[in-house]
């Protein structure tokens, strides 16, 4: 795998990430707080649903009242932003960046192997991107949603979700293996 080294934007000296078992112990206080204090896990496909219902309303109210899926978000005098995930979606956004930022990592990097040109790469992510937001809406929740907070739960269908996510990345893998060799 190669990489395109450029200095972070701030000029700030890149730290080593946190060990992988204290980001986890971590990751899993964050979460018991989340459920103890607001009574939500984590997530957030659910804020660019309802960014998108926002959207929608705006260009189109009357498909909005047509449809029982963005109806539960938005129409009549409901916003869709009024919800507990979108602050999490746009701070979870904010505190990667500052996190970026304050470490030293916060630069314009595109990491991608030898065979695969920068457009490719970007153009894979995004599609990459688009399919697991679609199938993150279809299964009701993103790896944050099913992963930790239903799997905290003990909820048995956000663990055949994450099985099928981590199924299916392995199945794609395969064909996709050549562009970081």
């Amino acid at each position: 795998m190669t990489t395109q080294t450029k200095k972070s934007i701030f000029n700030r000296p890149e730290k080593p990430y946190v060990h992988p078992y204290f980001g986890g112990v971590v990751l899993g206080v964050v979460l018991f707080l989340a459920f103890f204090l607001t009574g939500n896990g984590l997530g957030s496909s659910g804020a660019t649903s309802r960014i998108d219902a926002l959207i929608v309303d705006a260009v189109s109210p009357s498909h909005v009242d047509n449809n029982p899926y963005l109806l539960k978000m938005a129409g009549g005098d409901k916003n869709p932003l009024d919800d507990w995930i979108v602050p999490l979606f746009f701070g979870a956004l904010l505190g990667g960046f500052a996190s970026g930022a304050f470490n030293g990592r916060l630069k314009l990097v595109t990491t991608k192997g030898p065979n695969i040109s920068n457009r490719t790469r970007w153009l894979m992510a995004f599609l990459g991107g688009v399919l697991f937001l679609y199938g993150a809406r279809m299964a009701r929740g993103c790896t944050s949603g099913q992963a930790l907070s239903g799997g905290a739960t003990l909820s048995a269908g956000s663990w055949v979700v994450m099985f099928a996510i981590f199924g299916g990345a392995y199945g794609v893998a395969y064909f996709v293996r050549k562009l970081w060799n």
